[in-house]
């Protein structure tokens, strides 16, 4: 059943074979066939453009008022390209070697590959939109470092890359609502998916302004609906992102792979207190020129630049000296909780690290780190009042991108015939743990110049003739959807529930975040489970269905995160082994970094629902890695 349907050949022509052998739709009959794309991201938008240019019929759903509010704009630090511009050995398979080493050999080497090629053609296509990439003083576009390579790829609009990028995808976008290709849905959730004949068909959605019920009818259905970090409440994510969308896919057919690989964020605000709802991240690119450390002695009362040199301890660098600060995420996060948890962390908590720029603004001038990194220390001095440029950030690893995702074969295709599923919500290339700068790159990759190749073999064979929104299919999906948001009005219990999700969220952070253990899982699947007994009799939803009610919208994606948490302990419990950001404290080398097991573990996990209450399956794509080295991860 899982067929990667990945190409015969050498890997550097796997994807042009590829593309040639694919089933084409000629251009007169491209206009007869409707495609559903649920996310209008950089993966959604982007997708949405490219295949109303195609001459494809598109609806574009959003649950935002508009797709300049996706959470691709949240991005900060830049999107990698194997251009070389720098002239500084990268290449295409230096790319491709690095996110496949970042991924601690967890991902599929074709797929990387393909992302590492269609990286050179992101760039054009986003220089031709318009989105104003950083230049040296020649004019040729600037780079940067990223953590996890050696070379400076990464592209960039000051720290606000992701708006930029965004900016140009909806541009394009919007050109095609205007030219009355894409039908624009805003401010519209799905909440299923409809098969007929085991293929995707439509999906059944609800107007969060008026509450309606509606179903639509395609052709082809591709979700690019974001990761779900916020099955741990507090994250780096908008606060909207959720589930709901690929959770409900994965009930109808779709298998959910490797949804334990989370990635922690080394850089962001500490926790301030109970009172947040989420996180802000800092991007990555400050580690360019900014510097790790902690006091050497514990419990340390002076104020950072009290501190002398020789009472420093730069962990990293010491540490990892080939890679110093630049280190990949996974790495720098379990580091800053090791120095934590040895007292040595700074701030009110104690749960802090410092990223100092003093020796950069000294080497460089305030000017130079104000041109590059402005729009951040602005930022961050809102938040905490403190300026970065006179003492150093306080930071702290957070949820951030969510590796796994539902499972797709080489054409982006899941289990479910004429379902894609691009960007975050599919298991992606990355696997164990994201490279930065890599997450803007797969979005646009996959909906600029992957989807739009591979979804032509699937409808090449599909019938002309549209399943009507009549068919019981559709009243079905329909009529569980209202069903299921009627429960959760009717329970009338006494908790909120925001209290159900922030206590499933401390349950994932404790027991199935940084670190896990064998015990503390098996714990946390039976306080999730009790917790979602306790949230399906006591839980408060306000309002009613037939109206804007974010009360009900929350509870109808808690719901899923429940039910998410769970099968990401068993996922955890089952991988007896550490890989990336999937860290199981009995597997370690002496030196505490991750220590896998190829010879048990080497393969995607793809699981399989099996219905309400019941285990789900566990389907193994095995993984081959012909052309690089299976070798202990290490950045010193």
């Amino acid at each position: 059943m899982l067929d990667s349907k990945v190409p015969e050949g050498p890997l550097s022509e796997k994807w042009t074979r590829h593309k040639f052998n694919v089933k084409l739709v000629n251009p007169a009959n491209k206009r007869k066939y409707d495609v559903i794309v649920v996310g209008t991201g950089l993966a959604g938008a982007s997708a949405s453009a490219t295949l109303a240019e195609l001459g494809y019929n598109v609806k574009a759903f959003c649950f935002q008022d508009s797709p300049r509010r996706a959470h691709s704009i949240a991005a900060q630090g830049g999107i990698n390209a194997a251009k070389n511009y720098q002239n500084d050995g990268d290449s295409i398979y230096r790319l491709f070697y690095d996110t496949i080493k970042g991924g601690d050999y967890r991902s599929r080497e074709a797929n990387v590959h393909r992302l590492a090629e269609v990286s050179v053609n992101i760039i054009d296509q986003c220089v031709a939109q318009g989105v104003p990439f950083a230049r040296e003083y020649g004019g040729l576009l600037a780079n940067r470092s990223f953590g996890g390579a050696q070379v400076s790829r990464t592209f960039y609009a000051r720290g606000q890359t992701g708006q930029q990028l965004l900016l140009g995808a909806y541009s394009a976008l919007s050109r095609q609502v205007a030219n009355g290709k894409v039908q624009m849905f805003p401010r519209t959730e799905m909440l299923d998916l409809v098969t007929v004949n085991g293929e995707a068909k439509g999906i059944v959605t609800r107007n969060l302004v008026t509450g309606k019920i509606e179903s639509h009818s395609a052709h082809a259905v591709v979700l690019a609906t974001g990761g779900y970090g916020n099955v741990f409440f507090l994250s780096t994510n908008a606060m909207g992102s959720n589930v709901t969308a690929a959770w409900r896919a994965h009930k109808k057919g779709a298998f959910f792979a490797n949804p334990s690989f989370t990635q922690i964020h080394p850089t962001c605000i500490p926790v301030s207190g109970d009172h947040q709802s989420k996180l802000t991240l800092m991007s990555e690119s400050l580690r360019n020129d900014g510097r790790v450390w902690v006091p050497k002695a514990k419990d340390e009362k002076r104020k950072p630049e009290d501190i002398p040199e020789d009472e420093r301890d730069y962990y990293l660098e010491r540490k990892y000296p080939a890679f110093g600060n630049l280190v990949p995420r996974d790495v720098a996060s379990r580091n800053a909780k090791y120095v934590c948890d040895e007292g040595r962390g700074v701030g009110a908590t104690k749960l802090a690290v410092y990223l100092d720029f003093a020796d950069a603004i000294r080497r460089d001038g305030r000017d130079t780190i104000e041109a590059k990194y402005g729009n951040l220390f602005d930022m961050y001095r809102q938040i905490t009042g403190e300026n970065p440029y006179e003492t150093p950030m306080k930071i702290f690893p957070a949820v951030h991108y969510t590796m796994g995702g539902l499972w797709v074969d080489y054409n982006l295709q899941t289990t479910v015939p004429g379902l894609y599923a691009t960007g975050e919500s599919n298991f992606s290339d990355h696997g164990a743990n994201r490279l930065g700068a890599s997450a803007l790159m797969q979005g646009l990759a996959d909906g600029y110049f992957v989807l739009p190749y591979t979804i032509g073999d699937y409808l090449a064979g599909s019938s002309y003739e549209k399943i009507s929104t009549d068919h019981e299919a559709f009243k079905e999906a329909e009529n569980n959807a209202k069903a299921h948001l009627d429960r959760l009005l009717n329970i009338n219990g006494t908790k909120t529930v925001d209290h159900y999700h922030r206590e499933l969220g401390k349950i994932m952070w404790d027991y199935c975040g940084m670190s896990r253990t064998e015990e503390g899982l098996k714990k946390a699947k039976n306080m999730v489970k009790e917790l979602r007994d306790e949230f399906w009799t006591n839980v408060k939803v306000i309002g009613t269905a037939d109206e804007l009610n974010l009360s009900l919208e929350k509870a109808n994606r808690v719901s899923d995160f429940l039910e998410l948490g769970e099968l990401m302990i068993d996922d955890a419990l089952m991988r007896n082994e550490s890989c990336g950001g999937h860290f199981r404290e009995e597997y370690q080398t002496p030196e505490g970094e991750a220590l896998r097991d190829d010879e048990n573990f080497a393969f995607v996990g793809a699981w399989e629902y099996q219905g309400p209450n019941n285990p789900e399956k566990l389907n193994k794509e095995e993984l081959k890695f012909e052309n690089v080295k299976l070798t202990q991860r290490s950045y010193k």
